[in-house]
């Protein structure tokens, strides 16, 4: 293959079934499948046998798979999984299989490729099989009919100033003084302050307001303040958590 050919990578969630996976990656020439299982070893005991199926057909087939173990019943544990694959995996093609695994599954595969879509690179499909089983220690649904791909739409994520921002507040345990983060955000120049010694400080407060507090809590709802006293606080909300979770590469 040329160096500078895309590689056709799969990204699918395990369920309860091998063909949903497989199929389409054959269908779709995938060079490489990454398959989603969950974390919980004990949870996840009824899933071996498809596993095991779905990475031997994908061998027979001269399909490379590698598997990553995420909380299938966490959004954003799965978002950031996802999002991972795809920033160290380069500039490939990335063909997202919503229809494998459990609903939790199916809206982070959806939403992952709706927030990191930057470079065109990422491609939701359904695949519809051809029956569907009650299921009775059998895979639930058998065949393909038919590969749908899915409209693409755009969920905009924060720009980088005020993840930092929002980082700096998380390691000083989610809670700050505006005064203290003021001086952080300066010291790391994530803000910029064009003004003379005796008024620095408030103008620092005042870029701090426009430029960070304003869009965190009135755009995104990511922080709350308070005021105590003469103090004003300024605490992360749970939505600004969960970024953080989706966004920390860690």
């Amino acid at each position: 293959m040329n160096k500078y050919a895309r590689l056709r990578i799969h990204i699918a969630p395990l369920g309860f079934e091998s063909d949903r996976i497989v199929l389409p990656a054959i269908d779709m020439k995938a060079d490489k499948v990454w398959i989603l299982i969950h974390d919980d070893d004990t949870k996840q005991k009824d899933e071996k046998s498809y596993l095991d199926d779905v990475r031997n057909r994908l061998k027979k087939a001269r399909i490379e798979s590698e598997i990553m173990r995420l909380n299938r019943l966490d959004l954003s544990n799965t978002i950031k999984g996802i999002r991972i694959i795809v920033k160290e995996g380069g500039d490939n093609m990335y063909y997202v299989n919503v229809s494998s695994g459990s609903k939790i599954q199916a809206v982070a595969c959806t939403m992952t490729c709706m927030m990191f879509n930057e470079k065109n690179n990422l491609i939701p499909y359904y695949v519809q099989p051809k029956k569907y089983f009650a299921y009775k220690g059998k895979q639930m649904s058998e065949g393909l009919k038919k590969i749908i791909d899915l409209p693409q739409y755009d969920i905009k994520t924060p720009e980088e100033r005020l993840v930092r921002a929002l980082q700096i507040i998380k390691e000083n345990n989610s809670k700050m003084t505006k005064s203290s983060l003021a001086k952080a955000v300066d010291d790391k120049k994530i803000i910029e302050i064009g003004a003379r010694e005796e008024n620095y400080e408030q103008a620092r407060l005042t870029s701090l307001d426009k430029n960070i507090i304003k869009p965190l809590k009135n755009d995104w709802k990511f922080i709350r303040e308070d005021k105590v006293g003469r103090t004003r606080w300024v605490e992360i909300t749970p939505e600004g958590e969960n970024i953080l979770e989706i966004l920390n590469d860690k």
